[in-house]
């Protein structure tokens, strides 16, 4: 076994503090990753204050990891020592189900093994990249091609990039599309850069009008304060797709009324509470959808991460001491971050 330092939290209401953890040896099918970075996503929070109700303690989180690989099992290939490697939300699978065979792990129907809290559907605790080093198999490890001065950018990739990534391009987000995206935070700034990137013309909706110069820095071609009804109303039936990344309880009627005919919404913040249930009319009556989406397979999450990397883009973060971890947390509860931390694991 490999004991590797980490942080956890061990219940709802304590603070994340040091704690070692046991790796498994890397086995012929593995890869042992040093993490150099960490990226702090609110699933993190969520999880660590028991939120969603299903928290196995002690809790290491962190699934947006990158690395460099220093050993691996006799059977891998495509990766050696010293790549540059990734790992995100999910490190198994059952690998045979109908959504395994068809690339998309993250609906596996037996539920996928997440990179730290263990399986979706209960079993042994896996801890994640708030640590030093991590053994995953090899089949659910990422190649990074990004520049290295950028790798602590890459990190949120491997779950804001993806979360956002995955259903702009299932929706076909592009040339000729109206996009919009609700919410200027760690996932709208990534919906904003690849949806700009993908040549959608983008329409940023958020609350705060001091975020309408980055907003357009990032991408964003109009931007709307979502509290100003004249100014929703000028949308009204406008939009072919809306990404909604907010993570609160919000009107999701006033969004989708922008919706044209056929147009969708699709959510991907996980709010601790539901939303209030939308207006059917406001569906029907266009053939609009309201829709949700979770990351993304191993072969598009490495799709998403070729394309960033042709790109050039990486999340706008704020670099943090592992220490800091606790004081990170309150900031991201107050939306105090552009957009996203990271943690530099080589600084505890």
């Amino acid at each position: 076994m490999i004991k590797s330092k980490a942080y956890a939290a061990h219940s709802a209401s304590s603070l994340l503090v040091p704690f070692e953890i046991q790796r498994r040896d890397p086995g012929p099918e593995d890869v042992q990753i040093e993490i150099l970075y960490s990226g702090v996503c609110h699933s993190d929070l969520h999880t660590a204050r028991n939120e969603w109700k299903n928290t196995i303690y002690p809790s290491v989180p962190g699934h947006e990891i990158v690395g460099r690989v220093v050993a691996v099992g006799n059977k891998v290939r495509g990766f050696k020592v010293g790549d540059l490697a990734g790992v995100g939300c999910m490190v198994d699978s059952c690998g045979h189900c109908h959504s395994c065979n068809e690339g998309v792990e993250q609906y596996c129907e037996s539920g996928f093994t997440g990179t730290y809290n263990g399986p979706v559907f209960g079993g042994e605790n896996t801890f994640g990249g708030y640590s030093q080093s991590i053994v995953v198999k090899a089949s659910f490890v990422l190649h990074i091609k990004h520049d290295q001065q950028d790798l602590a950018s890459v990190a949120p990739l491997l779950c804001a990039g993806i979360t956002t990534y995955s259903p702009l391009r299932h929706w076909r987000a592009g040339p000729g599309k109206k996009v919009g995206i609700v919410g200027l935070g760690g996932l709208g700034h990534m919906g904003v850069k690849i949806a700009h990137a993908m040549g959608a013309h983008v329409v940023l909706f958020t609350t705060s009008p001091g975020k309408i110069a980055d907003g357009k820095r990032l991408g964003a071609d109009e931007v709307c304060i979502s509290t100003d009804t004249k100014q929703m109303a000028s949308y009204a039936n406008q939009l072919d797709f809306i990404l909604n990344t907010v993570a609160a309880p919000h009107n999701l009627d006033a969004f989708l009324q922008l919706l044209k005919l056929d147009g969708a919404m699709t959510l991907v913040g996980a709010p601790a509470e539901p939303h209030p249930s939308p207006n059917v009319f406001n569906l029907i009556f266009k053939r609009r959808q309201l829709a949700g989406s979770l990351i993304g397979g191993i072969s598009e999450t490495q799709e998403m991460l070729d394309f960033c990397a042709q790109h050039k883009i990486v999340s706008d973060i704020e670099l943090i001491d592992m220490a800091y971890i606790n004081t990170a947390y309150e900031r991201m509860l107050k939306s105090d971050v552009k957009y996203r931390f990271v943690i530099d694991m080589a600084k505890w």
